[in-house]
């Protein structure tokens, strides 16, 4: 059950949201729910706001490959240009630079092992072009450099496991947030046809809206579909939170 306490961070403005999307721009689990929660958002008509929660901080204690610390490092820098562009513009422009930033990510086939292809994946996105595409400020690309950013969102991603608790991933996702449910998942390997994609989601509102759920969860899963995963044997498993938990 969610601890539906005073929440520790501010309201988003322009809310109230019907959920609240926590994510690493690093993260393919979060990124493919992003996908089918955008697809919910265009048939159903939901608000979404987006949140941060930071793989860099939450493994601050892990020992990680050099090429994945690397990678992290990089998220954090697009996290602090997306805290910037939500501070200056709003919550819609977050969701437009996380879409943006993972359809330049997933979609590319790479060659070499997980690791590398998922390293080779982080240099080939270009946080200027982005902005540049989404006519966005050019100064935003100043937060990248600029660690004052940290706060807010290391303060989310604190706040994202004060609601689930310890032990759990990415994504979180809010419910009727501050102080609605918060879940871990739903952790998906392709994206629900639209039929499917609406009656999912109202499925997981039954459980979210019952607040003495906790917990569905099984380890085997097929891979994922994107083409940045094409081999089947390379399912991705990425070290993962404070607890040691094997998922991003």
């Amino acid at each position: 059950m969610s601890d539906s306490s005073a929440s520790a961070i501010p309201d988003l403005e322009g809310g109230p949201y019907d959920i609240e999307f926590f994510f690493d721009p690093g993260c393919p689990f979060a990124w493919q729910t992003s996908v089918w929660i955008r697809r919910v958002i265009e048939l159903r008509g939901i608000e979404v706001g987006w949140r941060f929660i930071s793989l860099k901080f939450i493994n601050e204690a892990n020992d990680l490959p050099p090429g994945m610390r690397d990678a992290q490092d990089r998220g954090l820098r697009f996290h602090r240009i997306c805290a910037a562009a939500r501070a200056e513009l709003g919550n819609d422009a977050v969701g437009r630079l996380y879409q943006a930033f993972g359809e330049r990510f997933w979609y590319s086939a790479s060659e070499g092992d997980l690791l590398e292809r998922f390293v080779a994946a982080t240099g080939r996105v270009d946080p200027d072009e982005i902005v540049k595409d989404l006519d966005l400020p050019a100064h935003l690309l100043d937060a990248a450099d600029d660690d004052s950013w940290d706060a807010p969102i290391r303060a989310e991603s604190d706040e994202a496991f004060r609601r689930t608790g310890e032990g759990v991933g990415t994504p979180i996702i809010t419910y009727d947030p501050p102080t609605g449910n918060s879940l871990f998942g739903p952790v998906i390997s392709s994206v629900p046809d639209d039929r499917t994609a609406l009656a999912f989601y109202d499925a997981l509102r039954v459980f979210a809206d019952f607040p003495a759920f906790s917990e569905l969860k099984r380890s085997h899963r097929a891979p994922l579909d994107l083409p940045l995963f094409a081999d089947p044997a390379s399912c991705p498993v990425i070290p993962g939170p404070r607890n040691g938990d094997r998922r991003p």
